[in-house]
């Protein structure tokens, strides 16, 4: 018997067409051509073929406006004060020598910052640390006129500093100075300075603390600054804070913040401060502070000694010290350390370190007698010092 094939599971392919192929080839390589022609012929993004009315482009109107009505009384006050203090208020450029060749030097950009003009004779009241380090700085008004700056004084344990501009009088809106004594957490402040070298700019907050303590570049304590806050960045310090007066209350110095912009929390010099700095630096160029005229061991030596208080190690001649018969640290014979007296206190205040002394010195005058308390062979004694003026 002949075997029968077993039968094929799956897809059959269609049977083979027999005859003639080239026309409908011709026909359809003929209609490709004229598609792609007509495609690339027409506009870019066009369809080609008729198009529905639906999908016409309708005109397009400008929407009406509404009218805002008038502004509410804190923005028409807010407008207000920034007009009349923004005049006041500086742009700061500081500048570095640099040596371009062998011949010649030139100034370059080294910081920016900000400032106030204190009187009509030219001076600026800004940060110290605005200017340290700089070669020269130039000042800009509010009507963008540069001016060069030359300084008058510093003080660095303040973080304040004062120049002098000779633009005329006529160009020179001093600010107005309130008091910082009189302040309340939660009334409004205003801050008006160039935040990333963009001058002119305004920002607004509260007091959010005061009484705080902050450190200065010298590492002394500045004390009863103003928390506000009212955003303050790089390029604000030296600028003014003003209540809703437009009076200054504060000089904006710190911000504390992780990532260096502003994260709310802002310190401002008290305008109490400014107020009894300014004019000393443009007397004298410096602070004359009332001295006891002692010598005292830097906090280090203290801590090693085990010593709370301002150790004295030396009595200057002819001082006020000296009179009241303040002991300075000797050595004996045989070179062991004989401990001269420690001031532990000062016009009624506590003094645990060197900061605690100057701190309460500055709220004292020249020619007070003062009570000193100093602890002198372990007992503690009272002597009054007649306080002189600091070279």
């Amino acid at each position: 018997m002949s075997s029968v094939p077993p039968p094929a599971y799956g897809y059959a392919p269609p049977p083979r067409r027999r005859g003639p192929f080239l026309l409908p080839l011709l026909l359809g390589l003929a209609g490709g051509w004229l598609v792609f022609t007509l495609a690339q012929r027409a506009p870019r993004g066009a369809r080609v073929g008729p198009q529905p009315d639906r999908l016409k482009a309708a005109p397009a109107d400008a929407r009406p406006v509404v009218a805002r009505g008038d502004l509410a009384e804190d923005e028409k006050s807010t407008i207000e004060l920034f007009k009349r203090a923004s005049p006041s208020v500086v742009y700061i450029t500081t500048l570095s020598r640099r040596a371009v060749n062998f011949f010649e030097m030139t100034d370059v950009p080294q910081g920016t910052g900000s400032g106030f003009l204190w009187d009509r004779q030219g001076h600026v009241v800004t940060n110290f640390h605005v200017l340290k380090d700089a070669d020269s700085s130039v000042v800009t008004l509010s009507d963008q006129s540069n001016w060069k700056a030359t300084v008058v004084g510093v003080e660095p344990d303040k973080d304040l500093a004062v120049l002098r501009i000779s633009a005329p009088a006529e160009k020179l809106t001093p600010i107005l100075v309130g008091e910082s004594k009189g302040l309340q957490v939660g009334q409004k402040v205003f801050a008006i300075g160039n935040p990333f070298g963009l001058d002119e700019t305004l920002t607004t907050g509260i007091v959010s603390a005061l009484g705080r303590t902050i450190e200065a570049v010298t590492g002394r304590k500045i004390q009863d600054v103003i928390q506000t806050d009212a955003a303050i960045n790089p390029g604000n310090s030296g600028g003014p804070l003003l209540d809703s007066a437009g009076r200054l209350i504060g000089v904006n110095t710190q911000i504390a913040s992780p990532s260096g912009a502003s994260a709310g929390i802002g310190f401002a010099v008290p305008v109490d401060t400014v107020n009894a700095v300014v004019p000393e630096l443009i007397a004298h160029g410096r602070i004359v502070r009332p001295r006891l005229g002692i010598n005292p061991a830097s906090e280090s030596i203290a801590r090693q000694l085990g010593v709370t208080g301002v150790l004295v190690l030396g009595v200057a001649e002819g001082s006020g010290a000296a009179k009241a018969g303040l002991r300075g640290t000797q050595r004996d014979r045989d070179g062991s350390l004989i401990l001269g007296d420690i001031i532990v206190g000062i016009g009624g205040k506590d003094v645990g370190n060197y900061d605690d002394l100057v701190t309460a010195l500055e709220k004292q005058k020249i020619g007070d007698s003062v009570p000193v308390r100093i602890l002198r062979d372990n007992r503690e004694t009272t002597v009054n010092v007649a306080l002189m003026a600091s070279r």
